[in-house]
């Protein structure tokens, strides 16, 4: 269901409680499924998260409306969110639809324009209640260099939210989308810093991979949204592989269960790891 608390609400909350959430990208009905049959199962909220390429791969008005229907459907608390939104003209067209909350990614330009765009949406965002995301620091995207630094700066990060009024900061503290060639190593220290200087809620992405401990860490430095899109993507793909490999079925509705199944136990202990406890309650 449709949250009646804000998400910038929730995160107020989550600060004070050391928590966050977890932020899950989903691709079609059957991902959404398993995302929100985790939801149930461990009982928790979540953000659902989509991004241009999904958006277009659905489109709008349904992407929007399958949402909206299964978060009421599994009586889910949740959030829509569009991730990583390259364009003001995306995130007023989410706005309109009816996102509760937007990314809106500039963070590779530099600190000015990065500044400048991100304060038009935040202005735009008000209008809407929504809550409004950006990134400041260089997070590896796909097909990017994974061993590029460029980390936030504390003193930037400052700045960054008190010139844009920014809602919620994505950090560059080591973490990169996909996979993980070696070990990530998270400079949390950094983190702790960025924390300090900033009431911002802070967002890490690039999760997939990153071992619990870690992530458990990062919560209780600060961070208070958690992004998960790589790791649902393979494990879905990978079990519907495994499946089809084995059997000369040809009814998607006897081969995807197993595939939504996996993105479900994928998702449930990703929500149990973090130690997301009682945000039903707070």
């Amino acid at each position: 269901m449709k949250s009646k608390v804000t998400l910038q609400e929730k995160f107020k909350l989550l600060q004070q409680q050391k928590q966050a959430l977890l932020a899950t990208n989903f691709y079609n009905f059957e991902t959404l499924k398993g995302v929100l049959q985790a939801a149930v199962a461990v009982k928790k909220p979540l953000i659902l998260q989509l991004t241009r390429s999904s958006i277009e791969y659905m489109g709008l008005a349904v992407a929007i409306e399958l949402a909206k229907s299964m978060l009421e459907f599994y009586n889910v608390e949740g959030w829509l969110h569009l991730d990583h939104g390259d364009s003001y003209e995306l995130v007023a067209s989410c706005l309109d639809a009816g996102f509760q909350s937007v990314m809106i990614d500039a963070s590779e330009k530099s600190l000015e324009e990065n500044i400048k765009i991100t304060k038009t949406v935040v202005k735009l965002a008000e209008k809407y209640g929504a809550n409004v995301e950006a990134e400041l620091g260089y997070v590896a995207k796909l097909g990017q260099d994974a061993g590029k630094i460029g980390f936030t700066e504390p003193f930037e990060a400052k700045l960054f939210v008190e010139e844009t009024g920014v809602n919620a900061l994505a950090v560059a503290i080591g973490s990169a989308h996909g996979f993980y060639k070696e070990h990530p190593k998270l400079d949390l220290d950094r983190l702790s810093e960025i924390h300090n200087v900033t009431n911002a809620a802070l967002v890490l992405h690039g999760a997939s991979g990153i071992p619990h401990p870690v992530l458990r860490e990062a919560v209780q430095r600060g961070i208070c949204k958690i992004n998960l899109a790589t790791e649902i993507k393979n494990i879905f793909m990978k079990s519907l592989k495994n499946k089809l490999a084995n059997e000369d079925e040809i009814d998607l509705r006897k081969v995807f269960p197993c595939a939504t199944d996996a993105v479900d136990q994928l998702v449930q202990d990703k929500l149990l790891a973090i130690q997301v406890e009682e945000l039903n309650n707070i």
